[in-house]
């Protein structure tokens, strides 16, 4: 393997906004820092699968239902 082409990998401390931590190995910033996230994994809906609400705006939505209508599953 190459010389001094690979990543710094170290220890950086994860938290959460509920306020939870974890350590993990990472290339961000200097080992032992705190990196905070701004999107949750353990609330936001694309990690948890959250409802989808569909909004009709000028008939868009019902004139696809109705003109794909064989093809949607109400």
């Amino acid at each position: 393997m190459k010389k001094d082409i690979h990543p710094n990998y170290h220890m950086v401390t994860v938290v959460l906004n509920d306020g939870s931590t974890y350590r993990t190995r990472s290339t961000w910033g200097e080992p032992d820092q705190k990196l905070t996230l701004d999107i949750d994994p353990s609330t936001h809906p694309a990690w948890t699968g959250g409802q989808q609400h569909l909004v009709d705006r000028g008939g868009r939505l019902s004139r696809f239902n109705k003109r794909f209508k064989d093809y949607v599953k109400s």
